[in-house]
């Protein structure tokens, strides 16, 4: 099969390797519809963070269960899902709790080979998450919104489920890539009333607004701090979603709270140490981690996304098929996608 492999920063290419197979009763091999490139790609692509030479690489897909081990009973041959990346067990503490990104019972290694024609896929039983329905009836668009729920939009989703975003809440979302733009689209599904988007970028605010923003501020730093607080009569936001990650990110995500908001974070921490002094004199919370996939598309997520009460899918700015994964990766990391979106196979 063909399947997407990192050789060195800069450089994904498409190689034939070997089918994967069923290894244990807990396995579902699935044929890959689509696929896609995640921010968190561009770490090991830009050679901020290692990854070892000629893996896999991927986690995120829809696709259609082609095999299925002797175990795996709510999930049949020929079954339409979401995999997702987080790939929880179901009856650990984490995945009981609703953490399944935190599940206690995952094997290492699990996220690779997504975008590839086929995956194995650990934990198939309860990770999957099934599509209802003959999957040719859908609509291109509705195909890009299943995908988007393997990990951009419920990601965003745990940024806000995370700030304990209330109906009528002023929210701030710092990001305008596509984990911060779905939390746009989180913010508005659990009824904010205004939100704050933090974007430099003129396609990335049109989207924003789209999705539901009201405002826009593009400023970094003590200027952005500055504008949110005019924007909010200096009270600050009641929840705040941290979609970036640097350090600057998370320091002004803090200091445009009001007293007694949570910073719900999801962007992939980039500097070890953190200076929580502000948290403490401002009352301020920090949640937020790895996203619960698995709990919040069957929860929420699926659900709205087949009502069309949201469209995440329109964060797929541009369309590849995988013998042309090296554009998809560079469209990323040149900033000229805002997520790139890879045709594996037709349904």
């Amino acid at each position: 099969m063909k399947a997407a492999v990192f050789m060195e920063p800069g450089k994904v290419v498409v190689q034939e390797v070997d089918k994967p197979k069923i290894e244990k009763p807990t396995d579902a091999i699935i044929r890959i519809v689509r696929a896609c490139v995640c921010g968190s790609d561009l770490w090991w692509y830009r050679g901020i963070a290692k990854r070892e030479p000629n893996s896999l690489v991927g986690h995120e897909a829809i696709g259609v269960v082609e095999e299925v081990g002797a175990a795996v009973t709510d999930i049949k041959v020929g079954d339409f899902v979401i995999a997702p990346f987080t790939h929880g067990c179901g009856h650990c503490a984490a995945c009981l709790a609703g953490f399944d990104g935190d599940c206690l019972n995952q094997e290492a290694g699990g996220n690779g080979g997504y975008q590839g024609e086929y995956l194995r896929f650990a934990s198939a039983n309860w990770a999957l998450v099934k599509i209802p329905g003959d999957p040719k009836t859908y609509s291109d668009e509705m195909l890009n919104s299943f995908l988007a729920l393997a990990d951009v939009m419920a990601t965003g989703y745990h940024a806000a489920a995370s700030a304990e975003v209330k109906a009528g809440a002023t929210v701030v979302v710092f990001g305008d890539g596509a984990v911060g733009l779905c939390g746009v689209i989180a913010a508005k599904l659990r009824g904010a009333k205004r939100i704050i988007a933090m974007s430099r970028h003129a396609d990335r605010q049109k989207l924003a607004r789209e999705f539901g923003a009201t405002d826009i501020v593009p400023e970094r730093g003590a200027a952005a701090v500055k504008r949110v607080l005019e924007l909010t009569n200096n009270n600050g936001a009641d929840a705040v979603l941290e979609c970036v990650g640097t350090e600057q990110s998370v320091a002004t995500a803090v200091k445009v709270g009001r007293p007694g908001a949570i910073v719900g974070r999801v962007g992939v921490p980039q500097k070890a140490e953190m200076n929580t002094n502000e948290l403490f004199w401002r009352n301020i919370g920090l949640r937020g981690g790895i996203a619960s996939v698995t709990t919040d598309d069957r929860a929420v997520l699926l659900t709205a996304v087949l009502n069309g009460k949201i469209q995440p899918g329109k964060v797929f700015t541009q369309r590849f098929d995988l013998d042309h994964i090296q554009n998809a990766y560079a469209a990323m990391d040149q900033r000229t996608a805002i997520k790139s979106l890879i045709t594996i196979s037709e349904l």
